[in-house]
């Protein structure tokens, strides 16, 4: 019987067993894990597997939801892990980028189902609830009662449908001992309704249908928020994975050439890489010259010749000729399947920050419970009956329900994402303005970033007559960027005739009867002294040969953008792959102090890690696919609108506009976030400060309660607001 192939399966129905791949410590496994929310989650899922015997490692990306397991034993373990997970709260299944996105979706459309039905209760009960508190004189009490039974029609079905994100995270959480920030709200909701049913049948009190409605509202609106912007950052992975060849052309041991799947592509097997194709795994060039697109590596976007012996890299694309080339490495062990693993490694980096929110949960959650323990049994002890305690420790817990503290930060990062994006700066991430705020470098790549990315020619003005026409007749020709910048410099004209293209060389042509080449220095043999620019030569005849000069150009708002960044405290490096001169060139020219050329994307991570054990929080800018993995693992990134698909999915902020200057309005705003939301913890602080005592001493009854909550997270909305006037 033929063996599983794991790719046939549905990840959602597969046995993880199918999925496990062995490596030389031992076995491997990635699964995608549902319920993690914070970095509390993190811990308690790692820990509970590391725990396991022959568990070496257990590590979860929580933006991708992408869990990591390596052990020594059978394959089979793979099931005890799954099953771990579940006892922890956690379903898990074999990981897939496609069905994670999927997930994603279907958690997003139960939260917009459960506020849609949340903001329905809360609307038509509020209206029964101002009816019945501006009537109190008038109403009759059987209207009244009327009034409370309608409203406990519409919200108890309703907030045990709203509520389930919550109940079930709460539940998850107290069947193992532990206690989170979805516990004090459901407790709220439940003890609310409970006690509004309690008081409606009795026909003697008050209920409070309204508050448990309106808190569920509200935080479902963050629960969303907290989604939405979670499902985005997957979007690099997947992007990184759609650039890998999918197909590769092996030449068999008789010499025919069969078309294989990349994956099947091992050590040692000769390929025939075609004009046009993506290199499909790390290989070295045994025959062919050709002209490889570079930009994964270097981020440059000028063409890099290769020859026989020329190590090339997966994700690189053939430009010129065909090359018969020597398979490296398999495909998930090549450069761009790297650069997908440090694109996650720095993105669960970033999972591990604790926000603002998580941090002042910790202190809420045990502090909210005691009081509310105290209050009951202070209550009975100073002689109060059972139903006072109970109503004096609901109110307690409904007037400290974290409402206020649950909107602190989304409804800052609403209205500051929705003033960023007026300004052309799209934030994708839920903590990007935190930790922007917290910023204290500013890293740039060069090309692309600091510069327009298109090379120009500088020395037309100096090129002896004619020279630089008879150099545009051979480059109207050709796409090549610096053929590109020659025809642009010329204008409108003629080509030449018997044009012939020479890979990894250049051009050669006839111009009015004479024999003309343009390229390279080494195709046309000439001794060059590594100019900082870029270079083509222009050979007519038997003349001697002419240099034409090329350069990046520095954006334009770029010296300006810099010199506000160091007068706002942010100091700016610059970082690439390019050569020393260029780099220095561009450094000294826009006034950057700091800077390191000839760098790979691994070279960028461990520079931003080792800034970062200096105690610093870097941010970095860049735009190439090379820059990924560093957009990733700096603290915060940005990447202009002109960047690559994959770097604008990696990065926290996006600048639409491809100014520089953006940069400064998305700190500044960023800024203005932090203390906006420090100021609404502080006021939800003031406000427990005066209002718990109250509640505590049995001055407050519930309904008082729920219309504090009600106005504190009013009070919260309206200060956030104030970030979207400019």
């Amino acid at each position: 019987m033929a063996a599983l192939d794991p790719a046939q399966l549905s990840s959602s129905d597969a046995d993880p067993v199918a999925f496990v791949r062995p490596d030389k410590d031992g076995q491997t496994l990635d699964l995608m894990v549902s319920g993690a929310h914070c970095a509390g989650c993190i811990a308690k899922i790692e820990s509970g597997l590391t725990a396991m015997d022959g568990v070496s490692g257990a590590r979860l990306n929580l933006s991708t939801g992408r869990l990591a397991l390596h052990w020594q034993g059978a394959p089979g373990r793979a099931r005890d892990f799954v099953a771990r997970l579940r006892e922890l709260g956690y379903p898990a299944v074999p990981y897939a980028p496609e069905d994670n996105a999927k997930l994603h979706s279907e958690e997003e459309t139960r939260l917009v189902r459960a506020m849609a039905v949340a903001g329905f209760a809360m609307a038509n009960v509020m209206l029964l609830s101002i009816a019945v508190w501006s009537g109190v004189a008038e109403m009759d009490e059987t209207t009244r009662d009327f009034m409370h039974w309608i409203s406990a029609i519409i919200v108890l079905p309703s907030a045990a449908y709203a509520g389930r994100p919550f109940f079930t995270s709460a539940w998850s959480a107290l069947r193992h001992r532990q206690v989170n920030m979805d516990v004090p709200i459901s407790l709220a909701v439940i003890l609310a309704c409970g006690l509004s049913v309690y008081e409606m049948v009795r026909g003697t009190g008050d209920t409070y249908f309204d508050a448990a409605a309106m808190l569920l509202f509200f935080l479902l609106i963050g629960r969303f928020l907290d989604s939405r912007l979670r499902a985005k950052a997957g979007a690099a992975a997947r992007g990184l994975a759609a650039m890998q060849a999918a197909t590769a052309n092996r030449i068999d041991v008789k010499g025919h050439v069969r078309a294989i799947p990349a994956r099947d592509v091992r050590p040692g097997d000769r390929l025939v890489i075609a004009a046009g194709e993506k290199v499909p795994v790390d290989a070295r060039i045994e025959s062919g010259d050709s002209e490889l697109d570079a930009a994964l590596v270097t981020g440059e976007t000028l063409p890099s010749p290769a020859g026989p012996g020329a190590l090339i890299h997966s994700g690189m694309i053939n430009l010129a000729a065909p090359l018969t080339v020597i398979a490296e490495a398999r495909r998930e062990d090549s450069l761009l399947a790297e650069i997908a693993r440090l694109v996650e490694a720095g993105e669960q980096g970033r999972s591990r920050y604790v926000k603002l929110a998580d941090r002042a949960a910790r202190l809420y959650v045990p502090l909210v419970h005691g009081l509310a323990a105290l209050t009951l049994v202070g209550w009975l002890i100073a002689g109060g009956d059972v139903r006072t305690a109970v109503v004096n420790a609901i109110a307690v817990l409904i007037i400290t329900c974290p409402c206020a503290l649950g909107l602190a930060v989304p409804a800052v990062q609403v209205v500051a994402s929705g003033r960023l994006f007026r300004s052309g700066i799209l934030v994708k991430s839920g903590d990007a303005l935190e930790r922007l705020a917290e910023a204290d470098l500013a890293v740039f790549d060069k090309t692309g970033t600091l510069t327009v990315g298109r090379p120009r020619l500088l020395n037309a003005d100096t090129l002896p007559e004619g020279a630089l026409e008879a150099a545009a007749r051979l480059a109207r020709a050709s796409r090549h960027p610096l053929s590109r910048a020659i025809a642009d410099a010329a204008g409108m004209g003629e080509t030449a005739s018997d044009i012939r293209e020479h890979a990894g060389g250049g051009l050669e042509g006839t111009v009015d009867g004479v024999t003309v080449r343009l390229g390279s220095a080494r195709w046309l043999g000439v001794e060059t002294d590594g100019a900082a620019n870029a270079e083509v030569w222009l050979e007519a005849g038997d003349n001697a040969p002419i240099r034409f000069s090329f350069a990046d150009e520095a954006r334009g708002d770029a010296r300006a953008a810099l010199d506000v960044l160091k007068a706002r405290g942010l100091v700016p490096y610059l970082i690439s792959g390019d050569r020393r001169e260029p780099v220095d060139l561009m450094a000294d020219r826009l006034g950057i102090d700091t800077r390191e050329s000839g760098l790979s994307p691994q070279d960028k991570i461990a520079w931003l890690n080792a800034l970062k054990a200096e105690g610093h929080h870097p941010l970095m800018v860049g735009d190439g696919i090379n820059d990924a993995p560093a957009l990733a693992a700096a603290h915060v990134s940005i990447s202009p609108a002109s960047a690559a698909d994959i770097s604008q999915a990696t990065a926290d902020l996006v600048l639409q506009r491809d100014q520089l200057m953006s940069i400064l309005e998305a700190v500044d705003v960023a800024r203005a976030a932090r203390r906006r939301v420090l100021e609404n913890f502080g006021l939800a602080a003031v406000y427990n400060a005066i209002a718990v005592p109250l509640a505590v001493a049995g001055f407050v009854t519930p309904l008082i309660a729920a219309i504090a909550m009600s106005a504190s997270s009013l009070l919260v909305t309206l200060n956030a607001l104030r970030l979207a006037r400019r």
